[in-house]
C-alpha cells in the first residue's frame, strides 16, 4: 500500500500571478512574484491541508525548495465542495518556474497529495 495517495479530485488552480516590485526581497533574489491559488475539494471526503512543498527552479537550474506546515499559517479543513483561496509570493533572481504539492489528510488519517500546477515567472525587462 502506498504511503500516500494522489486524489485527483482535490484541485489546485492558479488564479493570478503578478510581478510585485513593492514587496520586500533579499539582494540576491530581487524579483518578487505574488501568486493567488485556490484549493478545491471535489471529493466526497473532508480533507485537512497539513503542509506544502514548493520547488522553484531558475533558468540556470538552481533550485530553491520551500516546505512547511499548513498554508499561510493555517490548516484549512475542506468539506466536499469547499474552496480555500490564498496568496503569497516567491522571490527569484532570474526567470524561474514554480511547482509543488499540498499534503492533506482525510478523516481516517490517510495521507493525500495534490500537485500545484507549474507556472512560469518571467522577470520584466
Amino acid at each position: 500500500m502506498p504511503l500516500f495517495r494522489e486524489l485527483e479530485t482535490l484541485r489546485v488552480t492558479l488564479d493570478k500571478l503578478v510581478y510585485a516590485p513593492q514587496l520586500e526581497t533579499p539582494a540576491e533574489r530581487p524579483h518578487p512574484f505574488a501568486y493567488y491559488l485556490t484549493i478545491e475539494n471535489l471529493s466526497e471526503e473532508t480533507l485537512t491541508i497539513k503542509g506544502r512543498k514548493w520547488v522553484v527552479t531558475d533558468t540556470q537550474g538552481h533550485r530553491i525548495v520551500v516546505e512547511g506546515d499548513g498554508v499561510v499559517g493555517k490548516t484549512p479543513r475542506l468539506k466536499p465542495g469547499d474552496r480555500f483561496s490564498y496568496h503569497s509570493y516567491h522571490v527569484i533572481a532570474s526567470d524561474s518556474v514554480a511547482e509543488g504539492g499540498f499534503f492533506a489528510v482525510n478523516q481516517a488519517g490517510e495521507a493525500v497529495v495534490t500537485r500545484i500546477p507549474r507556472f512560469e515567472m518571467k522577470v520584466p525587462r
